[in-house]
């Protein structure tokens, strides 16, 4: 159940174009260096003229900004140029790796608990369907269906977005989709009819799955490979602790006061880390910042220019040792090679798909999660309706049993943070290799997944009158733990195997997992009393339990599996 970090989440292609590291980086600058001569170490900058041509380099956060020309030039009583313009501030555009460790934990901090507010807002909608079916006169089956307009928008809405992020960054997204998921929670709260709330809540996905699908790109942006274990622990657990505390809180809401009070709630809740996010949360994506800084520098060396000052002292070609003044300006690799914004949403909308059709270790996969994910969803009617028949709970003392999903989540984190740490202490040198592969990652996850099935089996069969509620909510935090390690097995491993279509395979798994887990809901009373508590509880564990061979089946073919795959061979090759 680790939350192995040595994946891609996926840091793109074109970051890694950007490091000084890339030798097409390194070749052309080296071309672009000026020839060096006799005068290189004493010429000033005033051998340059607005004639003399601009050469563009490329920057790297490596690349060590030269001193502007003017600085080595002798002080003349006779300059009567204004003073040079201040130079832009270097931290500003700082690798979000060198960042403090403190920097780094608000960031990570305030991202996990905007995905616990969208977890959070996904079930407390359900607390509020008996009163909305009194107000509106609809079913309680047609008010369901606002939980599965909200996840339609959680699957949609990623594929879209998604290069906005590559282009504009993690902050602007943040706030833009952060003030809509606002407003749109405000919408809910005060909607006069049906129609208006499943709108609402349609809306309300679209913006909220800003945070839960970007914030693993966040932890990469900050974290390298070896040091994002606790921080993607940490958005895991957050994204199902939420899950379970949306309806925990909204029944207590529910029983004593109106309904609307669940999203005004919410409002102030997510208007809170709103005001978190604008005040404290920082851009992380390198190359964005990377762009960033290019243009500040690129800006200043304009206004030295327009003042008087040209050129800047560049190494020379043949002695490094040396310099001489030259007229630069600066570029980005990923900014030349970066698609059009259409080509980028095409890509981002059929790629996922075409993925999910031609590659089995896709489909399974998220045939897997989507199942999983599909029966936490079911609890949100399952918990209610097994509770107030069978132990005769009001609304408030059935929704309280979505604490066993909240105290799973906080302790499958604990145990993903620190499983790996001791298994790789005590592993004998053959096991701690097989870890770092692509099958490593599904280690954990063939033990711990089977929790799922047996939840299952668990809160079926215990669903009787007679025996202890505590029982049968404790089956409900053994499915969840089940879930968390199914939801990192999966992450996990199809982005340890596709590296930079990982991204792709990710969406694929989200959109399956989004529409199954929407749909549940809406049939979960009539599947639970057709079937008897027990029957259902069965169905749902059989299934479950087929579908944990899947890590099994990956660990023992998986190297043969990925070398017959298309895109993973791929992969194999360039390493």
């Amino acid at each position: 159940m680790s939350a192995n970090p040595e994946i891609e989440l996926p840091r793109s292609q074109l970051d890694e174009e950007n490091e000084c590291t890339n030798p097409d980086i390194e070749n052309e600058e080296n071309e672009k260096q000026p020839e060096a001569d006799s005068s290189s170490s004493s010429r000033a900058e005033d051998h340059l003229s607005p004639d003399e041509e601009i050469i563009w380099h490329y920057l790297t956060f490596e690349t060590e900004v030269p001193s502007p020309a003017y600085l080595s030039a002798s002080p003349s009583l006779n300059d009567s140029r204004a003073p040079p313009p201040e130079c832009p501030n270097p931290k500003k555009y700082q690798s979000p790796f060198e960042w403090s460790d403190k920097r780094k934990r608000i960031i990570v901090w305030i991202s996990v608990i905007a995905t616990c507010l969208t977890g959070y807002s996904a079930g407390s909608y359900a607390s509020g369907i008996a009163q909305m079916s009194k107000l509106w006169g609809v079913s309680d089956v047609a008010l369901e269906v606002g939980i599965t307009t909200f996840t339609c928008g959680f699957a949609v809405a990623p594929m879209v977005l998604a290069p906005f992020s590559e282009i504009n960054g993690r902050r602007p997204m943040f706030v833009v989709a952060g003030v809509l998921f606002v407003v749109f929670q405000v919408v809910c709260a005060v909607t006069p009819t049906y129609a208006g709330m499943l709108i609402a809540r349609f809306l309300s996905g679209c913006a909220g799955s800003t945070f839960s699908t970007m914030v693993g790109g966040v932890v990469s942006d900050i974290y390298h490979a070896e040091n994002r274990n606790t921080a993607m622990a940490l958005f895991s657990g957050g994204a199902l602790f939420g899950t379970g505390l949306g309806p925990l809180v909204s029944g207590f809401i529910a029983q004593h006061t109106t309904w609307r009070w669940i999203f005004y709630l919410q409002v102030i809740l997510d208007s809170i880390i709103m005001a978190f996010i604008v005040v404290f949360f920082k851009e992380t994506r390198g190359s964005v910042l990377l762009s960033r800084k290019a243009k500040a520098l690129n800006k200043w060396y304009d206004q030295l220019e327009a003042a008087g000052y040209y050129g800047n002292l560049m190494p020379t070609r043949f002695d490094p040792s040396g310099t001489a003044p030259q007229r630069i300006r600066w570029k980005v690799k990923s900014d030349e090679e970066r698609a059009s914004l259409g080509k980028m949403i095409s890509i981002s909308l059929y790629r996922p798909f075409h993925l999910l059709i031609t590659e089995p270790v896709v489909f399974f996969f998220s045939l897997w999660i989507s199942f999983a994910w599909a029966i936490l969803y079911l609890l949100f009617s399952a918990i209610p309706l097994v509770f107030e028949t069978n132990h005769g709970f009001k609304l408030e003392q059935a929704d309280s049993v979505f604490a066993a999903i909240s105290v799973a989540a906080v302790l499958g984190t604990s145990i993903s943070i620190y499983q790996e740490k001791l298994a790789r202490r005590y592993l004998s040198p053959t096991r701690r290799m097989f870890l770092d592969s692509p099958e490593g990652r599904l280690y954990f996850s063939c033990f711990w997944s089977a929790l799922l099935p047996i939840g299952c089996f668990w809160f079926g069969w215990t669903s009787f009158p007679s025996i202890p509620w505590i029982v049968p909510a404790l089956a409900v935090g053994c499915a969840t733990m089940g879930i968390f390690s199914i939801y990192l097995a999966v992450f996990n491993y199809l982005a340890d195997t596709y590296h930079r279509y990982a991204s792709s395979a990710l969406a694929a798994q989200s959109f399956c997992r989004n529409m199954l887990a929407g749909a549940f809901p809406v049939f979960t009373r009539q599947m639970f009393t057709a079937m008897t508590y027990q029957g259902a509880g069965s169905f749902l564990g059989g299934f479950a339990a087929l579908l944990t061979l899947v890590p099994w089946v990956l660990v023992f073919f998986g190297p043969r599996i990925r070398a017959r795959s298309k895109f993973a061979s791929e992969i194999i090759k360039e390493k």
